[in-house]
């Protein structure tokens, strides 16, 4: 397990994460520090705490609502590919009718 120093808002903090995963960790510990010193100057004295946990929970409605446009976005896509699937049918149906007469025709 790999050990790293995270700063957040100025100040550092000590966590683990699995080998190979320190770069990852750190550009998630940049985004909630962007977000902790965004907030920061209109929090007053709130203390550390509570401004990292104000800023994690930002984060997290904003994971909130991507996931419901990512829902909403599969739902569509999902419809859209029914909606293909249906004309494709259509189109299949509409060359054998169109083959049939083809060959109706050729045999006169």
């Amino acid at each position: 397990m790999a050990q790293l120093t995270l700063e957040v808002n100025g100040k550092p903090y000590a966590v683990g994460c699995e080998d190979g995963q320190e770069a990852h960790v750190r550009s998630l510990a940049e985004i909630i520090d962007a977000r902790v010193r965004e907030i920061a100057p209109d929090a007053g004295a709130m203390g550390e705490t509570r401004l990292i946990l104000l800023g994690a929970l930002m984060l997290a409605d904003e994971v909130g609502n991507l996931k419901g446009r990512l829902a909403g976005a599969l739902s569509r896509a999902e419809l859209a590919e029914q909606t293909l699937e249906r004309s494709e049918e259509k189109v299949v149906v509409a060359l054998e009718a169109a083959a049939q007469k083809i060959e109706a025709m050729a045999s006169r």
